[in-house]
Parts: C-alpha cells; structure tokens; sequence
C-alpha cells in the first residue's frame, strides 16, 4: 500500500537550504517515492501561516517512506536546513480504506 510524505516548510536561508533541496531528488529516488507536488500553489484553509512551501511524495510503501526519511544520506542532506536554513514538518501517511 503506498504512503505519502507530507512537508510543510519554511525557507529562512535560500542559498543554504538550496543545498539541501539539490540532494534530495537522488535519495527520494533511490528509496522508490516520487514527487507528487513541490512548491505549487496553495491555499490554507485552517490553521497557522507559519509556512509558505508544502511537499507531497508519494512512496511505494509506508516502510519505504519512513527508510527514506532516516537514511543516512537524507539526514546529512537535511543538516543543511537543519543548521537554520529553514523549518520543516514532514509526517509519512500510509494510504487508508478510502483509497482502496
């Protein structure tokens, strides 16, 4: 069953956090997820307007998703905005019975 990241970020450092989004591509890839949705339009309905980038990957398994997102080569590609460049909320959503 497929799983799905979901990010919400925020971008203090673009230079700094263009390090990080250079990386990420290859280790998305690796891991089997594809991104969906990068940096589009949006619109928030509820909720704070803390960020203003949102994410949707999709990944062949939840187990996949969670991999991906420990892998050592996201964690030293992540230090780039972990170090202030930017905020970041990712959670890994495992598709339910409404998609079956």
């Amino acid at each position: 069953m497929p799983a799905y990241w979901i990010a919400r970020s925020k971008i203090n450092d673009p230079v700094e956090y263009k390090k990080y989004t250079d990386l990420v591509p290859g280790i998305i890839a690796k891991f089997g997820g594809k991104v969906l949705s990068r940096g589009a339009k949006y619109k928030i309905n509820e909720g704070p307007e803390d960020f203003h980038r949102f994410v949707l990957i999709e990944f062949p398994t939840f187990d996949a998703g969670v991999a991906c997102f420990d892998s050592p080569e996201y964690v030293k590609a992540a230090a780039f905005r972990r170090s202030g460049a930017g905020v970041v909320e990712n959670v890994v959503l495992e598709a339910g019975e409404f998609t079956k």
